[in-house]
């Protein structure tokens, strides 16, 4: 018989070492929190030879307004890879800009 609690404890124990991670990249002082850029960009298979571009130049209105660029996996994000195998690998990306 299939012992359905070893399978709760493993996927908990997977779900739980997915953690969240998040690059920031700071080209200058804080000076807002308010992201002038928030979308979610698609990966598959782990993302494995695959690129997004984002200009955030262009987003902010110039290379000097740039404040901070970051890319996050979320918890849901994370939950996402994990049920569908890595086949779908969802990111968070964030461009800041000085206002």
């Amino acid at each position: 018989m299939f012992n359905y609690e070893k399978l709760l404890l493993v996927a908990a124990a997977a779900l739980a070492l997915t953690g969240c991670a998040v690059q920031r990249f700071d080209v200058q002082p804080a000076t807002q929190d308010a992201a002038a850029y928030n979308d979610s960009q698609s990966f598959w298979v782990y993302g494995v030879g695959q690129t997004e571009e984002i200009d955030a130049a262009k987003v902010c209105g110039g290379a000097k307004k740039v404040q901070r660029v970051e890319t996050q996996v979320t918890a849901a994000n994370a939950a996402l890879t994990f049920v569908t195998l890595g086949i779908y690998a969802p990111r968070q990306i964030r461009v800041f800009c000085i206002r």
